[in-house]
């Protein structure tokens, strides 16, 4: 796998849309991002996992699969070595990241007041 199967597989998602962010190409649904090319340089796809999900995935596979350096690792996001890996593989990671992306977005979208006219206008 490659840079441009990580990209065909994340659009290949419902909603899924390219953007730009920080100089790399990332892929958002709802607007928000749940995958970056940021490391395809050094041979990575990037996914924003959970910590949770993020242990699993690397316990499971860490010959696909390491945790992203400092902070950014720690809060879950997950480096996926692309040529380590088969479609099959980076198609349900790429997955489990976009259904985590959409899952925030329906808790952001709940938490959202209402808007209510102010008095007077």
């Amino acid at each position: 796998m490659n840079a441009a199967d990580f990209r065909r597989i994340a659009l290949s998602l419902e909603g899924a849309e390219e953007g730009w962010h920080m100089g790399s190409a990332d892929f958002r649904v709802g607007g928000k991002i749940f995958a970056t090319l940021a490391a395809q340089k050094e041979g990575y796809g990037n996914l924003m996992l959970s910590p949770e999900l993020q242990a699993d995935f690397v316990a499971e596979a860490p010959e696909f699969f390491v945790p992203i350096r400092g902070g950014w690792g720690r809060m879950g996001m997950t480096h996926v070595r692309l040529a380590n890996a088969n479609e099959d593989v980076l198609r349900g990671a790429l997955q489990a990241a976009w259904k985590l992306r959409i899952a925030k977005n329906k808790k952001t979208k709940s938490k959202t007041p209402s808007k209510r006219p102010r008095r007077g206008h």
